[in-house]
């Protein structure tokens, strides 16, 4: 397994998720120098695709690795043809909070946030 693989897209997260990322992997006692949080894409949804978020202990072998905020993305290749450009947030409302993701090519969502089609 190579230590470093350099995608071709970017995943973009804000602050705010970050610092979310951050306590999860604490909380499942993940290193942030092995471990990360998995960013995927999945057929399904009231949409065609949905996200997936996952922290995982080790990336897999053919996994894009994104280091930012102070950790580490992966991202499996079916997952990387729809995620560039891609901008994960944390938000807080009055109807909860959670993450978002802002994907400049999907060419129709729905109410959830979670599905998207392309």
């Amino acid at each position: 397994m190579s230590t470093m693989n350099q995608p071709e897209v970017a995943v973009l997260m804000t602050e705010a998720a970050g610092v979310e990322v951050q306590k999860f992997m604490t909380a499942e006692n993940v290193s942030p120098d092995v471990g990360g949080l998995r960013v995927a894409v999945q057929p399904g949804g009231c949409s065609g695709f949905k996200y997936s978020l996952l922290i995982e202990d080790k990336p897999a072998d053919d996994d894009a690795i994104v280091v930012l905020n102070g950790f580490r993305l992966f991202v499996d290749p079916f997952s990387m043809q729809y995620l560039g450009g891609v901008t994960i947030d944390y938000v807080t409302s009055m109807q909860g909070s959670g993450f978002t993701f802002k994907n400049p090519n999907a060419t129709g969502s729905c109410g959830c946030g979670s599905s998207f089609n392309a």
